[in-house]
């Protein structure tokens, strides 16, 4: 991966909390706040206004937005990112062709098809064919030792590009356990809130507390749908890692076992 793409994936990790936090204050200032959703009071939902509602959900609403927010930012930078990472074409057929060059001992093709892959996994095996290119060249080393530096070499590789694919799956992982205890406790904010303003108005007003009880509930609603998204595509982007890990493997095999071979 570039230089400059790493940087900018570096950019959007440190930005995106804070830059949610900021879009998710607004929102619920001057769209779910505005006037026309709320009583002359200023703080009332209008009945039926479901913005309305959402807004007496309390200071909790902003924080779950952000939440939100930060889940949708970090799917779309992260399939960009893991669609990068694949390369230009086909990733089987790219590895392919990898094997049949390997196959037909044209090392110099197998570099230009990585050029042209472009990519994580092109990177990887561009980095392992190049030092196979190097070690052919070679002739103080033994065979073994000329192995065990090709195979070197596409760990090293491995180990620099692997973390850009996994960069900010642990916020996925910390939003999905966390945004539903967020919706809780609004929705245990809320709850105390109508409970207490029952108490205090006399007689129980049914009308009163069911729009309680709904203002609380959004909170939980918000919470629980962030914590599913999160989980469901923290779940497709691991699985998606483990594929082009996979194929990294593979074709470190591949040109491990080639060399083997073809260096008796």
């Amino acid at each position: 991966m570039k230089q400059a793409e790493k940087n900018s994936t570096n950019w959007v990790g440190l930005l995106v909390v804070p830059v949610a936090l900021i879009v998710s204050i607004l929102i619920y200032l001057f769209i779910f706040g505005a006037k026309d959703n709320l009583l002359a009071d200023g703080h009332t939902p209008k009945p039926g206004n479901y913005f309305g509602t959402i807004y007496a959900g309390g200071f909790v609403v902003p924080l779950l937005l952000t939440t939100f927010l930060t889940v949708i930012i970090i799917v779309v930078e992260r399939f960009i990112t893991i669609f990068k990472a694949k390369g230009n074409g086909s990733l089987q057929s790219f590895l392919q062709k990898i094997k049949t060059n390997l196959n037909n001992n044209n090392i110099q093709s197998a570099i230009a098809e990585c050029d042209k892959q472009k990519g994580s996994v092109a990177n990887v095996v561009g980095a392992g064919l190049k030092k196979y290119s190097e070690m052919n060249a070679d002739t103080t080393l033994a065979k073994d030792l000329k192995v065990l530096a090709i195979n070197k070499e596409m760990e090293e590789a491995t180990s620099l590009e692997l973390p850009m694919l996994e960069k900010n799956l642990p916020i996925l992982a910390t939003i999905a356990s966390v945004a539903t205890l967020m919706g809780l406790i609004g929705t245990v904010l809320g709850m105390i809130r109508a409970f207490a303003a029952l108490a205090t108005a006399g007689t129980p007003d049914p009308a009163a507390l069911s729009s309680g009880i709904s203002e609380a509930l959004n909170n939980t609603a918000i919470g629980i749908t962030t914590s599913a998204i999160a989980i469901i595509f923290y779940n497709i982007f691991t699985n998606m890692i483990d594929k082009l890990t996979y194929g990294i493997d593979e074709i470190g095999f591949s040109v491990s076992q080639s060399f083997a071979t073809k260096n008796v």
